[in-house]
């Protein structure tokens, strides 16, 4: 009897872990469906993510071609000057500008601003003091009626590079001056009409 009594208590216990092993197999199945579920949802939604970037940098794109593309009328329009120059400043005088290209124009070395608006300017030179005079000089950039930009050179062969945005006035002249002798080499001064008070 004993013997049996062992047998059912056997039999119960490896019924008991036949069970728990099934349980244990459905909840992991169970698991893995989930988790594929979740997978699939994760990836339909990088799909999507992905395909609405494609799509607005594609709406962005032509956007920006659409109103980059310059129409003739306003390419025309465009006004600006273009001016080198190397060779000697006098103190006190105006460095005699010339245009190089451009319809914007320079008369008696002043650049004339054809109307009033925003310009881009960009000035750039090397500077050579002459050292028998002074071991610095002022490079003043001057409107008709004020100062636009100041700088002053402290050591022979100075680089001066300025770009600025600046609101002139139709008719100001624009000089380059000098507080005292210096050679300027490879001087590049560029004027550009990025937007006139008209538009």
């Amino acid at each position: 009897m004993e013997g049996g009594a062992g047998m059912d208590g056997q039999t119960d216990a490896g019924a008991g872990a036949g069970q728990q092993l099934e349980q244990q197999r459905e909840g992991a199945e169970e698991e893995g469906r989930l988790w594929q579920g979740g997978q699939a949802r994760s990836s339909l939604h990088l799909v999507s993510a992905v395909a609405q970037w494609v799509l607005l940098l594609a709406c962005l794109i032509y956007l920006g071609v659409h109103f980059l593309r310059p129409s003739k009328t306003q390419s025309d329009k465009v006004l600006w000057t273009h001016i080198r120059y190397s060779g000697r400043s006098t103190r006190g005088a105006a460095v005699n500008l010339s245009a190089e290209s451009g319809p914007i124009q320079i008369r008696n070395g002043s650049v004339l601003v054809p109307c009033d608006g925003l310009y881009l300017l960009s000035l750039r030179s090397t500077i050579y003091l002459d050292e028998k005079e002074e071991d610095w000089l002022n490079l003043t950039l001057q409107a008709s009626s004020s100062v636009l930009w100041e700088q002053i050179v402290q050591s022979s062969e100075s680089r001066v590079n300025l770009t600025t945005v600046l609101y002139l006035f139709e008719q100001d002249s624009i000089t380059l001056w000098t507080s005292s002798n210096a050679s300027l080499w490879d001087l590049s001064l560029s004027l550009v009409l990025v937007a006139d008070s008209k538009s």
